[in-house]
């Protein structure tokens, strides 16, 4: 199944500050939410991002808080899968319910947050896109058992590519005009 702008929405699991920081690769891991983020609000595909507890690890980074627009919303949470907090839950539901059944998944860690959250969300019947250019762990070796267990578990593991231009469709629009420079 090829991702759709009409049915996509972005979730962007906890990049936060304390975080971040302990993250392999952190510095492209970020560009490659970046990346997504301007995306997602070039083709107005509705963004959710997650704080896990932010009184300790912080708040969501700088520079994808200065990308999101009024209509994203940051929810804060203590569990590990976003779908195991209730308002997270019924953000991604009030989604699906619009016709966005493609959730496209970005953040950290990838082993815990990211792999719960992909795995619940097919158990309730979304497509879960886990974009493996974007998210990372703390160890390499975590990562790479993640993004083996997601493709095995029903999650579609892609790049930030794929799906960029998936979402585009096709070349010589003015979308694509503008989201060229994020994948040339």
């Amino acid at each position: 199944m090829l991702l759709s702008r009409e049915k996509s929405q972005l979730l962007i699991v906890d990049v936060q500050g304390n975080l971040l920081a302990a993250i392999d690769g952190k510095d492209w891991v970020l560009e490659r939410c970046q990346r997504l983020l301007r995306a997602a609000r070039a083709l107005n595909i509705p963004v959710t991002v997650s704080e896990q507890y932010p009184k300790g690890l912080g708040p969501t980074v700088d520079p994808l808080r200065d990308l999101l627009g009024n209509a994203d919303v940051v929810l804060e949470k203590i569990e590990f899968s976003c779908v195991k907090n209730e308002a997270l839950r019924e953000r991604l539901h009030e989604l699906r319910r619009q016709g966005r059944s493609q959730v496209v998944i970005a953040g950290i860690e990838a082993h815990v947050c990211v792999t719960q959250t992909a795995i619940d969300l097919e158990a309730q019947g979304f497509e879960a896109f886990v974009v493996a250019d974007a998210v990372g762990s703390r160890a390499k070796e975590s990562r790479k058992l993640a993004i083996a267990r997601l493709g095995r578990s029903g999650a579609d593991v892609v790049n930030s590519d794929m799906v960029i231009f998936e979402w585009l469709e096709r070349a010589g629009t003015p979308e694509f005009k503008e989201l060229h420079p994020l994948v040339k």
